[in-house]
């Protein structure tokens, strides 16, 4: 610690030999590399076992038709009680009307539970394969592979040739 930031945090000056602290410091970052390198294997460990399990859940389109069959029950009752509401005294028509409401209410919940779960699935997806890459970027330190194809050596005067030979070709 320098001087003046011992005056500064108004703290006694320790005088501590450098290469005993350079020394700490190279032991704390060997034990904390490794610590990370540990936490990384148990990490990926984790992972693998979610990504196991995950083929493993069923059912996903069973909860969206029972959503919708949910939804599309409110909706028909919401209209048969707007029906009994009008064909009712006024007086009472209004308890008909609020249950109805309720009712369109619960239709409008179950399609957005059904979208926020569409939702938070995508989300899942894109962030594991935001992962996924971010692993296979670090894992792979050697050059990107080769792209196959074939190719031509051409010079530019050839090129342009071609070109204004096609160019003047009549398209059919």
């Amino acid at each position: 610690m320098t001087k003046k930031l011992a005056e500064l945090f108004n703290v006694d000056e320790v005088s501590v030999n450098a290469t005993t602290e350079t020394e700490e410091v190279v032991n704390l970052t060997t034990s904390s590399v490794g610590l990370a390198i540990s936490t990384m294997q148990a990490v990926d460990l984790t992972m693998d076992k979610i990504d196991e399990a995950l083929p493993a859940i069923t059912d996903l389109d069973a909860t969206d038709a029972e959503l919708d069959e949910l939804a599309d029950l409110a909706k028909a009752k919401f209209n048969d009680l707007i029906d009994l509401g009008m064909n009712v005294e006024p007086r009472v028509s209004g308890t008909i009307f609020q249950t109805a409401g309720v009712l369109l209410g619960h239709a409008i919940s179950a399609k957005q539970a059904k979208i926020d779960k569409k939702l938070r699935i995508i989300a899942l997806q894109i962030q594991k394969a935001k992962l996924d890459q971010s692993l296979n970027k670090k894992a792979s330190t050697e050059e990107p592979d080769e792209i196959e194809g074939k190719a031509t050596v051409v010079d530019r005067n050839s090129l342009l040739k071609t070109i204004l030979a096609d160019m003047k070709k009549p398209k059919v």
